[in-house]
Formats: C-alpha cells, structure tokens, sequence
C-alpha cells in the first residue's frame, strides 16, 4: 500500500474510532485571517440595468428562481456581467454580498495565468521537464528511471503522476513526494484530473523566482485588478497550494473572467499575454465523461467558444466571448464536478442559440420585481422552510421513551418559551470526538477537531445562543429565528464567519426539538444539528452539507484499500465494504448523546467553567415567533 493511500486509511480509521488528536499526518499551523471587511473594495465594475444591456429582467429572475428551487442546488452567490458592467448580483440568504469564498479548483485557472506570465518573460518553457527543474530533489535511484514530465503535461492534467489529492494528509513534502512517486502509463497521452499538478505549476514559480506564486502574482495580476481582499494558503514547506486553498470575492472572480474577455487587457495595460488567453482556452484535449475539453487549467463550455474557470461543489467563472458576457457563482452544491445541474441550469437559460439584443427598452415593472426578487433571497424571506408542531414525520433517532411533551409543557408554537425554558441548562457530550467544522473544512485546511465536550444553553437579553465545548474552550453562538446571526468561530488560532438560525419544532413523541443551520459563510458547508430533547438526557443528530452521498463518492476510490486494512481485514469475506460503507456513513452523520452537567462545587477551578463571550458580529434576527429557516 502507498503511503498516501496507507494515510487516507489511518485517517478514515481514526475518524471511525473518534481519535480525533491522531487523524492527521501533516504538521498544523494557523493561517487564515478574518476578512477585512475595514478594508475599502478597489475598482467595482459599474452596475447597469439588464435591458440596458440587451438583457430582460424576467429572464434574469426567472434564471435565479430556477437556481433557488432546484433540491440539487445550495447557491451562495450569484453575479452577471454584460460588456464589462454587473447586470445582475445576488447572494442567498445566509450568505451576502461582499466577503470572500472558498474557490477550490476555480484558482488552477489564476496559476495557469501565472505560468503563461513566467513563459512570456523567458524563465520558462513549455516543453520543459519538471525533472530537471527539480533535480536536486530527486531520490537519485529514481533519476534512472524517470520519463520526461513536461509543464504542458501539468497544464493539461496529463502527467499520469501517481501521487493526487489524497496525498496531502500524508505528510509535509508534497514536493517530494509528487517527484518521486510512481507514474501511470505514459505522460501526456491521457487526461487524469490532479490537484498536485497545479501544485507543482506553483512549486515552479518560486523555483524560477524565489517567489512564492501570491507573491509573484501580487504586482502582476491581483494589483493591477484592484484585487486586495483575497488569502492563499501553502503548504507545510511554504509553497502556495496553487489547486486549491484560496478565498476571494464574487467580483473579483468575475474580474479575472472580463480579463480574458477582453483578451488580457486591464485598464490599457496587457495583464495577461494575449498569446497566452488565445493558447490556454483553446481545447488541448477530452477530459471526463460528461465535459467539453480541457485546456490549460481551463475547461471548455458547451456554447461554441466558452470556456470556464471551474472549482468543486459550485465555484465558477463562466465566459462567454460571442455574447461578451461573464456568469460567477459561488455554491455548496452536492456535486463535484462540472457535468452538475447548477451549470445546466445555467446552459439551459444561456443555450446555443440564444443571442441578447444590443439593448431593450427600459422595464421598470419587471426590474422592480427583480430587485423584490434578489431582496427576498438574501433576506431569506423567499419559500422558507416552515416548521410547525408535529412537521418530523419520522423519529429518525428511534426513540421510544419518555420524553419531555412540548404540548403538556409549552403551547406550541412558542419559540421564546422554549428559549427560557432551555435557558442555563449545560450538558456533557458523549463521545466527544464530534467537533463543529464540517469534516470538509477539516480535511481540506488540516484544522483537525478535538471534539465537543460540552453544550449549554443562554437566554439572555432576548438573544438566544447555543454555546459548544471543545477541549477547554467554549465558543458561544447566537442563534437567529428567521434570519441567521453572525459569530467569528475561532478554532486553533484560525477565524470563519458563522451564520446560524434554528428553529423549535417536536417529533412524532412530542419530544423538543432544536434545529440548528451552521453556515460557514467563507466556505461551501453548513453544519447542521438536530438537538432532541428527553426526560434525562438529550440526543444530537450532526449532519454536514455537501453532505454523506458526495462524500460517500469521495471515498469509494479508497474503500477497496481500506477494506484489506487490518483493522477490517477479518470482515472482507463477510460483506467488508458494506460494513466499512456503514461505519463511514455513520461518521459522517453521528449520534451525540448529552448528559446534564454536574453543577461545579465551590472553588473548585478544575470543574467546568461558564461560557466565555467570544467576539461577536451578528445580524439582527428575525421575530422570536417565527419558526422557518
């Protein structure tokens, strides 16, 4: 077994076990700051009408309906541009305009950027093997016997290189490991998606430079842009990640796309080579079943002549040059890759033969309704989820037992007689290796949880909040009803913007029960809880989206692998994968079990102390009554 296949193994077995302080093989340290929201935004486009632009508002509304309806959508933000101006902008509740996101793949398009700058200035060559830009790192066994690997090949995700996004948890050289892993069959014959090609594209900047790839981009690109508000985070050695690890907002998202629009150009400065926006977006080569082709770090569109700046679960740059148009969206959708709904939707409303008109008469009527309509969604008021008494059909925990009976004890609805009857009430978890990020966020920025041991409850002020445990930190989250609260959530010396809103409801036994949404406003997850609560104890359900199937997905390359692991190996023979597929499914959507908390004795400073207030930014919330998310 590999070694990164043997980490992915540990990993997944340590999260199964709840050993929570071994998941990891990858040294941790914190890096991202909270958003600088004091910071003023550089150089907005100008926003116009739709028709203005040659564009109805009912096509526009009726686009953003569709995205909002569909089960299989989770969108966060929405932005379209028409010859360089924003036609149309909306984000959905509870994310909002103006801070940045997650943008996962979308940022190997910016590397690929990078490489065609260092080609254009004469340190680099296409055609040059990697394996004599890196020689000095090279196991000098492996020198004999390595193919040639050239930057095209990483540019176009046919290196064959053994070494992919698995290996991330494995370990702090990435470099190293990705030089001198095995290779499959022969480089640049077939087309094999790989995060850690776009790594090494990075690792070759700051080799040709002694730049780090923000720090080379920095006077390059995102100054030239007016983009300041952006992270990237690197890895363990201090190379930029390069496929993935970088926040940055909508707009500016949108302006690196009006950038290739308007092939390279900025402001009457050429940014981008020309030669390089020609060469990157043209098809190189078919990529997976169900795309368009691929370019250099770029993915081909179904409309002649698009192209797309594409990152998991939703983050795109959509540019369409025959209508010079621009679509960014952001999204925590449930899918992975670019053959997803959000982006038919899309193509169903932008098709092949649909063509704006230069410009249409001025619909007030209808840009009223878009704009009641775009209000709506990022207020949260549009098709809310209502939840009354009695709306859990099914106990999905199984219980049969006595249990607190809301109709005997509070007139249902009654929210805020919920919120003082829970008020000063403090549990102690049970297994406590279940932390609040979303196992996405953990993997994915190595902040690995150390679990919750604790719950409480505060009524105070007429502000509700729910305050979680992990290790000897409380981190108190106020909770809106109706329209989500804020909160900055600090874990390991690391900062993420939290949404939350919940809702009082009762299951078929007529026990109490609190629905909490988590919303990692920066990121693609939303951690959800559902709190139960009985006669002596209460239940939490977790639930993570993107959640069990696309995680689920994820793993099945790594199922057969773990399933010859020793810890299963004695189940192989006896449904081992469908056991392991259990085990996993369960990990992902535990059960926590609450136990009311012994009151500390007096002086004593061992016991467990009150929540501490941490700093809080938070909407106003909507009316106590209300019951909807």
């Amino acid at each position: 077994m590999a070694k990164e296949q043997l980490a992915v193994v540990e990993l997944i077995t340590n999260t199964i076990l709840g050993k929570t302080e071994a998941s990891g093989r990858v040294d941790f340290f914190p890096q991202k700051p909270k958003f600088p929201f004091e910071e003023p935004y550089e150089q907005p486009f100008p926003r116009e009408t739709p028709e203005s632009q040659g564009i109805s508002s009912d096509h526009l509304a009726a686009l953003i309906r569709a995205l909002g309806a569909s089960k299989y959508t989770d969108m966060h933000h929405l932005m379209i541009l028409r010859h360089g101006k924003v036609i149309c902008e909306c984000s959905f509740a509870p994310y909002r305009n103006g801070i940045w996101h997650i943008t996962h793949s979308m940022c190997k398009s910016i590397t690929g950027m990078a490489i065609g700058m260092l080609i254009d200035e004469g340190q680099l060559a296409l055609d040059e093997n990697i394996y004599k830009i890196f020689e000095d790192k090279l196991n000098p066994l492996v020198k004999i016997f390595r193919p040639t690997i050239t930057v095209e090949n990483l540019l176009t995700m046919t290196s064959g290189v053994s070494f992919n996004e698995s290996g991330i948890i494995s370990g702090n050289d990435w470099l190293g490991s990705y030089l001198n892993s095995t290779i499959t069959g022969h480089p640049g014959e077939a087309f094999q998606y790989n995060s850690l090609n776009t790594y090494v594209l990075s690792a070759i900047v700051t080799e040709r430079t002694g730049l780090t790839l923000t720090e080379y981009l920095e006077p390059r690109l995102f100054a030239p842009l007016g983009i300041t508000k952006y992270f990237w985070e690197t890895c363990p050695k201090g190379i930029t990640k390069g496929g993935w690890g970088l926040f940055l907002c909508a707009e500016d998202m949108a302006k690196l796309g009006q950038l290739y629009l308007q092939k390279g150009i900025w402001n009457g400065q050429q940014v981008v080579p020309a030669w390089w926006v020609e060469a990157s977006t043209a098809k190189h080569l078919e990529s997976i079943e169900g795309t368009f082709g691929y370019g250099y770090q770029i993915w081909m569109e179904q409309r002649p002549g698009s192209f797309e700046f594409n990152g998991m679960l939703g983050q795109n740059v959509i540019v369409y040059p025959d209508m010079d148009m621009v679509i960014v969206t952001n999204a925590g959708n449930n899918e992975l890759f670019q053959n997803c709904v959000m982006l038919n939707i899309i193509r169903k409303y932008f098709p092949r033969k649909f063509q704006p008109e230069t410009v249409l008469p001025e619909n007030p009527c209808s840009q009223a309704m878009l704009r009641r309509l775009i209000a709506e969604m990022g207020n949260g008021t549009r098709d809310a989820l209502s939840i009354k008494k009695g709306g859990w059909k099914k106990n999905s925990l199984g219980i049969r037992r006595k249990s607190w009976n809301i109709q005997k004890d509070i007139p249902m609805p009654d929210p805020t007689a919920c919120m003082r009857l829970l008020n000063g009430r403090q549990y102690e978890l049970y297994p406590q290796s279940i932390g609040l990020f979303p196992l996405l966020i953990q993997v994915f920025h190595n902040n690995m949880t150390e679990g919750c041991c604790g719950l409480s409850f505060s009524y105070e002020k007429g502000e509700f909040s729910v305050s979680f445990q992990e290790a000897e930190e409380w981190h108190k989250i106020p909770v809106g009803f109706g329209k989500a609260k804020e909160t900055w959530l600090t874990l390991h010396e690391e900062s993420y913007l939290l949404g939350t809103r919940g809702c009082f409801t009762t299951d078929e036994n007529g026990s109490l029960v609190l629905k909490l949404e988590m919303a990692f406003l920066e990121e693609c997850t939303t951690r959800k809880a559902s709190i139960f609560f009985l006669d002596d104890e209460i239940k939490i359900r977790w639930l993570e989206t993107p959640g069990k199937d696309m995680i689920m997905e994820g793993l099945e390359s790594v199922t057969e692998e773990l399933s010859n692991h020793f810890l299963y190996g004695a189940l192989k023979e006896k449904n081992g994968i469908e056991v392991l597929h259990r085990l996993m499914e369960q990990t992902i959507e535990p059960v926590v079990t609450g136990y009311p908390a012994q009151p500390p004795e007096a002086g004593d400073e061992s016991a467990a102390s009150e929540p501490q207030e941490p700093a809080c930014e938070a909407d106003t919330s909507g009316s106590p009554e209300s019951t909807s998310f």
